[in-house]
């Protein structure tokens, strides 16, 4: 029984719960960010470019091979996908970094105010 009270006692530390909601928060975050970009910034973006769908931009390492009735697909290097995958990574990368800056800036605006709030040590 230690064993279980003492993982209790662990898991319910502010930290872990704290890491516990953040994780969740951050896993939503992300399919907002991916749907961002995919529904919303590239469509325009390849409208812009050509009418390129990035989902589609591949390129063909080996042709789909048909023997018989069996179909071998082709291999491909999908980039265009990697290339949202590398935008979505930038937003949640900037968006994080703003957080934290600001998370920061609250830290260090409460430390001064706990400075001017404190009573001077005497002196004799």
């Amino acid at each position: 029984m230690k064993i279980i009270d003492e993982f209790k006692a662990f898991a319910m530390r502010g930290n872990v719960v704290d890491m516990a909601v953040g994780i969740i928060i951050g896993g939503a975050f992300g399919k907002i960010i991916s749907s961002f970009v995919s529904d919303v910034l590239m469509p325009p973006l390849g409208l812009l470019l050509g009418g390129i769908d990035f989902k589609d931009m591949t390129y063909v390492l080996k042709e789909a091979v048909i023997q018989g009735e069996e179909t071998i697909p082709a291999v491909t290097l999908n980039y265009g996908m990697f290339i949202q995958n590398v935008v979505d990574f930038l937003i949640i990368a900037f968006a994080i970094f703003m957080a934290i800056k600001a998370m920061n800036s609250l830290k260090r605006k409460e430390e001064v105010a706990e400075e001017i709030a404190a009573p001077p040590a005497p002196t004799r």
